[in-house]
């Protein structure tokens, strides 16, 4: 985690702690969720960079030449909404593959359209059909999962988000498949 967001949790932990000193429980109650929630999207984000870094690491062991960096500080766009959050590169020769995870900070960066807690994309750059959206959403069990809206741009309620296919390892997999595949020209 970074310096900037240890400092917005203790911030949160610090004005959660006012309200509730102040008998303001529904502002408490607000800190307390956003809290909770934030800390759901940053360990989904972790878990599916990590997910790709280690399917990437795999592919790498077996002779892939995967070359991999990260940034922490990415912003991208979904709908008109600006999403925070990171960004994992894989390169192999000429292509790239981008796996971008962040979600809104700001008022002023919109908000997720349909719900959820998180947007991410998987971008193969100039092969776009192979392009997905994923949206993170709390299931039915109330579990933080990762859905895969197929193409970017659409735009799908609540209720439709929960019946979209999952992410699993195996969609990484195809991912990386795509991007080490030599039969491919992009």
């Amino acid at each position: 985690m970074s310096e900037l967001e240890d400092a917005w949790a203790a911030g949160l932990a610090e004005a959660e702690a006012r309200a509730r000193a102040h008998g303001r429980t529904d502002v408490a109650a607000y800190l307390a969720l956003r809290n909770s929630n934030d800390l759901i999207r940053r360990i989904a984000g972790e878990w599916l960079l990590n997910m790709f870094t280690t399917v990437a690491g795999e592919a790498n062991r077996a002779g892939a030449a995967i070359q991999i960096s990260t940034q922490d500080t990415h912003r991208f766009k979904v709908g008109n909404a600006s999403m925070v959050g990171s960004l994992l590169s894989l390169g192999s020769g000429v292509r790239k593959l981008l796996i971008e995870v962040g979600w809104p900070r700001t008022p002023r960066d919109g908000f997720i359209r349909g719900g959820g807690l998180a947007c991410g994309n998987i971008r193969h750059v100039g092969l776009k059909p192979a392009n997905e959206e994923l949206r993170l959403v709390l299931d039915v069990t109330g579990t933080p999962t990762w859905m895969v809206l197929k193409g970017q741009g659409t735009h799908t309620g609540p209720s439709e988000l929960r019946n979209l296919p999952k992410l699993h390892e195996a969609n990484v997999k195809k991912h990386v498949l795509i991007l080490v595949d030599d039969s491919r020209s992009t």
